[in-house]
């Protein structure tokens, strides 16, 4: 073929490429927001609950999803949303987060927390804080001003204090219902291990959220004020990136509630979102999975969690958990554990 003919086919073929029709990329759907919440599981049955107290936790979950919303309606991030979400239960002394938190052995308060951008995977967190009135600030703190993901006691209130959150006397989170709690545990001692003691509701008491934005961003926080009567000192997994939080984006995000020794052995967060990533299963089965390696070593407890679709579930192998989802959509609250249905 000659060099002219070459040209001329050339040619041809660029009329013909100008001529076509350009496809047009396929549309793709932004997200739908979607907010779920925990707060605390255990074993939480429906005879042992009045109906006042059933409303006023129901009243709690409500007003927590309803800032978190507020946020996501808005275009607001994910991780905005979360910790908005955690506040109003950190608030509310029916929870065990900020004000009318658990206290410890020696009669102080001593509270953690976590938070996650899935967007870059930066997090931070806070352990053994007795001052800062709001712990999940505290964390999101150490993430935005710190090249660090956790502070640690007396440094991490004064870390909080210099970034001008609002600071409270340790007694602010005292209320008489934790302190009876307390006391009871250690009347009743008599030379026992104070786990024997201990129910679930005095083991357990972590609040979380865990969200998706409009931009497909996930996020989770999670915080608590330990449980009942534990030593000074004592960390559980609620400020460990990858025990009780974890996010990514595309992913999924969690927020974990249960005895925290166990949660922190199996590494419950990121143990689900790997199965996510690297198995493809659908964050209820991952769940479900890191659940049963918790019972296994004998410890119980649920997760939230979110995949980067959206999609949200709630897996616990505890008698009950506080929770709670919303969504343009719509919204639901749920306490207790949904009961079996038998064939007949």
């Amino acid at each position: 073929m000659t060099l002219k003919s070459l040209t001329i086919l050339a040619g041809a073929g660029l009329f013909l490429a100008a001529c076509a029709t350009p496809v047009e990329p396929e549309p793709v759907a932004a997200p739908e927001w979607h907010l779920a919440i925990h707060g605390g599981a255990g074993v939480i049955l429906r005879e042992n609950m009045t109906a006042e107290e059933e409303a006023a936790y129901t009243a709690g979950l409500n007003a927590a999803l309803e800032a978190g919303a507020a946020v996501l309606r808005e275009g607001g991030s994910a991780v905005d949303a979360v910790q908005a979400a955690v506040i109003p239960m950190e608030d509310n002394p029916l929870f065990n987060a900020g004000y009318g938190a658990v206290f410890a052995a020696n009669g102080t308060h001593e509270l953690d927390a976590s938070i996650m951008d899935g967007r870059d995977r930066d997090a931070g967190a806070v352990a053994g804080v007795m001052r800062v009135k709001n712990p999940i600030l505290a964390a999101r703190a150490v993430m935005d001003e710190s090249e660090h993901v956790m502070f640690a006691g007396p440094a991490a209130d004064q870390f909080a204090d210099v970034q001008g959150l609002e600071m409270v006397l340790n007694s602010y989170f005292d209320t008489d219902r934790r302190r009876e709690a307390l006391d009871r545990l250690l009347e009743s001692r008599a030379g026992k291990p104070l786990a024997e003691l201990r129910t679930a509701e005095e083991r357990f008491g972590t609040v979380g959220a865990v969200a998706i934005d409009s931009a497909g961003n996930l996020a989770a926080a999670t915080t608590t004020g330990g449980m009942t009567a534990k030593a000074p000192g004592r960390v559980g997994d609620a400020p460990l990136i990858g025990a009780a939080t974890y996010a990514e984006n595309g992913v999924c995000a969690v927020s974990a509630t249960g005895h925290g020794e166990y949660f922190i052995r199996v590494g419950v967060a990121k143990t689900i979102c790997d199965r996510v990533k690297f198995r493809d299963e659908s964050v209820g089965t991952a769940a479900g999975v890191a659940l049963a390696e918790v019972a296994a070593l004998g410890g119980d407890g649920g997760v939230i969690v979110i995949d980067g679709a959206g999609n949200v579930d709630f897996v616990f192998n505890s008698a009950g958990m506080y929770r709670g989802e919303i969504s343009p959509s719509g919204s639901s609250t749920a306490i207790f554990r949904a009961p079996v249905e038998v064939d007949e």
